[in-house]
């Protein structure tokens, strides 16, 4: 029978049953028709990430692709293609003075929305997360966003994520979105590219054919930037959730201890659920550990299995940043961004800018003073992707009155490198 219903009903606890059910062996079922093999841990993603193994850009549904990623994306290339695209993003994204400005762009526009919090009877923390991550991004961008189009911009990014796991109404207003941000950004780049960074390095970019990119696909991978930063509002909702679940957290990040900050972030990245799994089709016959993997199958990466794992994790179901002080982890053992080495491999060139960021505003967080009024604070793991219900309120937001004392101190941000290496409680 096709798994394809079960899967999207299953969510992420989908992959890991069926794992269970395996008893050791690699994972079987049916998707969309085709055989399917799960797999997980740091020996499988290396597996994975082989493209003598696996291919990715046959394997990215029609949905994902009219949603999350864009048509003619650098996620649907592979081989040269996909390393020639890449180092466009790599240019970027992996040059510590970019990250650095970038991260700096959103945090000061983070400070400007809070500023206003103590005026309001209630704030809802994702939603302002988003505003102020598209308000901060497209300002290092150079994209001209007037203060009354920064929600509505806003909500079509957050639509673009939140559409990729659903076959309703989520997805439609994803797809909607999408198409509208792509005409808004290629309509932009016909009058020349504005001044800033992004633009400046997507119109210079040439591909495998020695060709600019069109204005279409420069803009599919323009989104391809700004929407991954703003999708970073969802790790910033589950830092506050983790705050409030263990607020034990809170004093070691608001003294800017610098490692703790760094194993705060990479726990949030861990523990909370963002992607489920990452698949592509075997480019031949293959063997795992004995098993035969036949040519064209879908291979699925258990991300959020593989953090949970209690072969790899310590408790795999609490939530324990003191596992990234005591221990080295390796480069795949966490892989919320994908796995292997981001110079030639399909892993998230942005990996650094979702460490920075999330580290810093998890810090901003803990020096901020406010209450969490009753309200529906699950998880729900059927909801791909996931969210506190509620989309986490707090009210009575009030100064930190050691903030002026915390604001002569390098940040935790500042004074450390920008590296990158479930079943949540609710």
């Amino acid at each position: 029978m096709d798994d394809t219903l079960a899967m999207l009903a299953g969510g992420y606890a989908w992959l890991p049953g069926l794992h269970r059910r395996a008893d050791g062996a690699p994972a079987r079922a049916r998707v969309m028709g085709r055989p399917a093999v799960a797999l997980r841990g740091p020996e499988a993603a290396r597996f994975f990430y082989d493209e003598r193994h696996v291919e990715r850009a046959t394997a990215l549904p029609e949905p994902i692709k009219a949603t999350l990623t864009g048509k003619g994306a650098v996620h649907t290339l592979d081989g040269q293609a996909h390393r020639t695209r890449k180092a466009m993003f790599l240019a970027l994204l992996a040059d510590p003075g970019h990250v650095a400005d970038l991260v700096r762009h959103c945090c000061e526009s983070w400070d400007e929305r809070a500023a206003g919090w103590p005026d309001r009877r209630r704030v809802v923390l994702f939603d302002e997360a988003s505003r102020a991550l598209t308000a901060g991004v497209c300002r290092w961008a150079g994209l001209p966003v007037d203060a009354g189009d920064l929600d509505d911009l806003a909500a079509d990014l957050v639509a673009m994520v939140d559409g990729f796991g659903s076959a309703g109404a989520r997805h439609w207003r994803g797809r909607r979105a999408r198409l509208r941000r792509e005409a808004w950004l290629t309509d932009l780049l016909s009058h020349g590219p504005p001044p800033g960074p992004l633009a400046e390095h997507v119109a210079g970019h040439r591909d495998d054919d020695g060709e600019p990119l069109k204005p279409r696909t420069a803009a599919v991978e323009m989104l391809n930037v700004i929407r991954p930063t703003v999708a970073i509002a969802w790790f910033v909702t589950f830092a506050a959730h983790a705050l409030h679940r263990w607020p034990e957290n809170r004093d070691r990040l608001r003294d800017g201890d610098p490692a703790f900050a760094e194993a705060f972030t990479q726990e949030v990245r861990r523990f909370y659920p963002f992607a489920p799994y990452v698949g592509g089709r075997a480019v031949t016959d293959l063997t795992w550990r004995g098993e035969p993997i036949p040519e064209g199958a879908l291979i699925l990466l258990d991300v959020y299995g593989q953090h949970h794992d209690e072969a790899r994790w310590e408790r795999p179901y609490s939530f324990l940043p003191a596992r990234f002080l005591d221990a080295g982890v390796g480069r795949d053992d966490l892989i919320p961004q994908g796995g292997g080495d981001p110079h030639t491999g399909h892993r998230c060139p942005g990996e650094a800018v979702t460490v920075g960021l999330l580290r810093e505003l998890s810090v901003r967080l803990a020096r901020l003073r406010y209450s969490v009024p009753p309200q529906d604070l699950r998880i729900p793991l059927r909801r791909m992707p996931t969210l506190p219900h509620s989309g986490f309120v707090i009210t009575d937001v009030r100064p930190d009155p050691q903030q002026d004392h915390h604001d002569k101190r390098k940040s935790a941000c500042n004074r450390i490198p920008h590296t990158s290496p479930a079943r949540p409680k609710e």
